[in-house]
């Protein structure tokens, strides 16, 4: 489809944490000799390669606004730098509470969801997804990946789909926004879709009318076939969208009511949403599509598709939240499942959700996780955890360094800026000047 790139690479994850590179740029600043005081006051002053980068692309108005924020530890809030508006045409400015469509950071929410309950025993990592989905005991797997789905080109499955297979993207399932063969229509016209953009029509993202709740998403995803053999190798997929059902259904009581009730309120994430209330739509940020470098409201806060109640909450793209919510979610999962004095989840919870969950004997050679771990719904990989959104939102923890730090922005796709290999970049600059006026 002539626009199907425009869906492709941020959600294909090619241009997210490319390489390890968040990572190595956390073993960067391991090395630094500096304390906590560095965040405690002028943070545009401590990263001016960070700053003057938000600053370039919002002066050239190629995004509305760019917001890091950075927090150590337990700290209660974390610092800012760059800033911009809610939009291109307005003059209200962007603060840790303005909010933006997270997209794929849904996934870590999720997945530590699920690893409340393996804690608690309501359902195990490797139990198989069919004691809680009947409908997923007897699936058939596409024999040629992304070929034909007629009953010449499947073949049953080998192993049964577990949680912790769609913790990891390995239960085999497809998606809407990866597949290329004749599922994805078969997807749309099902009403599969597990995801949303924008009122305009899209080619190539999200098309068709979404079933109305993850009961119908559930039952009717089990009726197609899986693209891959479960466990086999990592493709992603709408498994954690699938995982909110099986949530659902273990913890009897509804997803969204689920997170609401134990990771929500008690991180105090009085902001994050399936749909923004009317009353919060003046904090809402803009959504563009950049085309020919050029950016073009296609989601606009007052008009936006956020403002309608959800199909149903999909556990894989369905958020909205804010600066200041997210950096909560963050601050738990360093505090490894406590925030303050107030216990989210246990320490053993969390430590098992952001270690790497891959089943044994996984094949990554060629994906985009090639030499990478995966975690409860997020990249984990030398002592960081974490995943980014559709629409230039990037987060992640740092346990060498006891750090949190998130980008906001609001722009489809990511690739249409190097964004975030430019933020590598600068902050690779930044550390070294650092080091470089400690060693004077």
């Amino acid at each position: 489809m002539a626009y199907r790139n425009f869906a492709n690479p941020e959600l294909s994850r090619r241009s997210l944490f490319r390489g390890g590179a968040y990572a190595a740029a956390g073993a960067t600043l391991a090395t630094l000799p500096f304390g906590r005081e560095l965040l405690a006051h002028s943070v545009d002053e401590s990263w001016p390669n960070v700053a003057a980068l938000a600053k370039k692309y919002i002066d050239e108005r190629k995004v509305a606004q760019m917001y890091l924020t950075f927090g150590w530890g337990q700290e209660d809030h974390a610092h800012h730098v760059g800033g911009g508006t809610l939009a291109l045409n307005s003059d209200v400015e962007v603060d840790e509470n303005s909010l933006y469509r997270i997209y794929s950071m849904t996934k870590p929410v999720t997945g530590m969801a699920a690893m409340i309950l393996i804690d608690e025993g309501v359902m195990g990592l490797d139990q198989p997804i069919h004691e809680f989905l009947p409908a997923y005991k007897d699936m058939m797997v596409q024999v040629e990946y992304d070929g034909a789905i007629t009953e010449d080109n499947l073949e049953p499955a080998k192993s049964h789909i577990t949680v912790r297979h769609l913790l990891t993207h390995t239960a085999g399932i497809g998606y809407g926004i990866i597949q290329q063969g004749p599922i994805v229509q078969a997807y749309n016209e099902a009403g599969i879709i597990a995801g949303r953009v924008s009122r305009l029509p899209i080619p190539g993202i999200f098309q068709g009318a979404p079933v109305g709740s993850l009961e119908a998403f559930a039952d009717g995803l089990a009726q197609f076939p899986l693209v891959l053999q479960p466990g086999t190798k990592f493709s992603y997929s709408m498994s954690l969208d699938l995982l909110g059902r099986v949530i659902e259904v273990a913890a009897g009581q509804p997803f969204d009511q689920f997170l609401k009730e134990r990771i929500f309120d008690p991180c105090g994430m009085d902001s994050t949403y399936f749909q923004v209330p009317s009353a919060d739509v003046g904090r809402l940020t803009d959504n563009y599509g950049i085309l020919n470098g050029n950016a073009f409201p296609i989601d606009p806060a007052a008009t936006s598709i956020y403002l309608d109640e959800a199909p149903f909450p999909t556990g894989g793209a369905g958020l909205v939240s804010s600066p200041k919510d997210y950096d909560r979610f963050l601050r738990m999962l360093l505090g490894y499942g406590k925030l303050g004095e107030t216990r989210v989840m246990s320490d053993a919870a969390v430590r098992k959700g952001v270690s790497n969950l891959f089943p044994e004997g996984t094949d990554l050679a060629g994906t985009w996780m090639e030499g990478q771990g995966h975690g409860a719904g997020g990249r984990s990989v030398n002592g960081t955890f974490g995943w980014g959104g559709a629409a230039g939102t990037l987060a992640a923890v740092d346990y060498n360094l006891g750090l949190r730090a998130c980008l906001f922005t609001q722009y489809m796709p990511t690739d249409a800026y190097p964004i975030r290999d430019e933020y590598l970049a600068a902050l690779e600059a930044d550390t070294a000047a650092m080091r470089a006026k400690k060693a004077a």
